[in-house]
């Protein structure tokens, strides 16, 4: 298949790096030429895992996110949630009917990017997904090599809109057989585990961060404490869930510690024992901030209060982010208000995520 990888992060060396060795010819595009030069010149992008090393080759390696749009099956777009409408306004004017574009995790980005589509001109019938988490667990190590630790097993997804689920769903399944269909990109949205790990991890180590030149939040920053909270605010998330009529499985986080059957499998002492995750975090810029706070949890506690579910958990610690980061996170893009959609009946959302007819 013909899959585009879109940004330069961790997560989007480790999809170009997985799918080129899968076969799957693989174009990889960032927008900074010169952080990108070492790939253009050859094409070759190194990996690491459990099986050793190895490089593989991708098919293009581009700058020109027209040239990398062009004639992909499959977009996938592993960048933080606040750099997707940028990279939808970008799109816009390449895309064509039929094309999947898939956000690992969105925060509901699904909707979020076929709102600036459409508003820059698109009228492509194109299917956006979401799902729960990266497909990967990596670090790159290089310009040009990537370190895979884990791979997920399972990844519930959801499509914007819901409609397209069939045509959506077979391709996502070709590139990503641990994908699981689940009700619509709102189902996907409330699956993300970015908001519900990261935020008691950051604030509960808040000393520790700013102390120490490199802290590990999954290692010495996971105390039983700690945990207790994580489990307290999935619960919460998990009632929100269960409040809009969301059915099945949805994914406790507290497998993640404790079993096999959370999306990344067993894999909790994997990512310990790797290393990779002894960093540098700068509180109030890292993405687990501006991603997961700013974004998804601010967009949690929003569903939360439109579906009149209480959320105090996640509500106590958005205010406690506010009050780090000087800002009411409350009052954010990507909260439902921010987006428009607060005054939506439950109704009215269930056919804006079945059809996608934007109001």
């Amino acid at each position: 298949m013909r899959i585009t990888v879109l940004g330069g992060g961790n997560g989007s060396y480790a999809a170009a790096a997985d799918f080129a060795g899968l076969g799957h010819e693989v174009c990889l595009w960032r927008r900074d030429r010169q952080q990108l030069q070492p790939l253009m010149a050859t094409r070759r992008l190194g990996i690491k895992d459990a099986a050793g090393r190895r490089d593989v080759e991708l098919a293009r390696v581009t700058d020109d996110i027209g040239a990398a749009a062009r004639g992909a099956e499959l977009i996938v777009v592993p960048t933080p949630a606040f750099a997707q409408e940028d990279i939808a306004l970008a799109l816009a004017p390449h895309l064509a009917d039929g094309q999947v574009i898939f956000l690992p995790p969105g925060s509901f980005g699904s909707y979020v990017m076929m709102r600036t589509l459409r508003r820059a001109g698109s009228t492509a019938d194109v299917s956006i997904a979401e799902t729960g988490t990266l497909p990967w667990l990596a670090r790159k190590h290089g310009p040009a090599e990537v370190a895979i630790t884990i791979r997920a097993t399972r990844l519930p997804t959801g499509v914007f809109p819901a409609c397209n689920g069939p045509h959506a769903f077979a391709v996502l399944q070709t590139a990503f057989p641990a994908v699981e269909p689940i009700e619509d990109a709102l189902a996907g949205a409330l699956m993300n585990a970015g908001p519900i790990i990261h935020p008691p991890l950051i604030l509960m180590n808040a000393g520790p961060l700013e102390h120490f030149e490199t802290w590990d939040i999954h290692n010495e920053g996971t105390q039983p404490s700690i945990r207790r909270v994580t489990d307290a605010l999935d619960a919460e998330r998990i009632a929100v869930r269960q409040g809009l009529g969301y059915s099945g499985e949805h994914f406790p986080l507290s497998d993640h510690y404790n079993n096999d059957r959370w999306m990344y499998g067993d894999a909790h002492q994997r990512l310990v024992d790797s290393g990779d995750w002894r960093e540098h975090i700068v509180l109030t810029e890292h993405r687990y901030m501006t991603e997961d706070i700013h974004c998804g949890l601010a967009f949690l506690v929003s569903v939360a209060d439109w579906a009149g579910v209480p959320a105090p958990l996640a509500t106590g610690l958005l205010a406690l982010a506010s009050a780090v980061c000087a800002k009411d996170l409350r009052q954010g893009r990507r909260t439902l208000e921010g987006l428009g959609l607060a005054a939506l009946s439950r109704a009215e959302m269930r056919a804006l995520l079945a059809r996608g007819e934007l109001p």
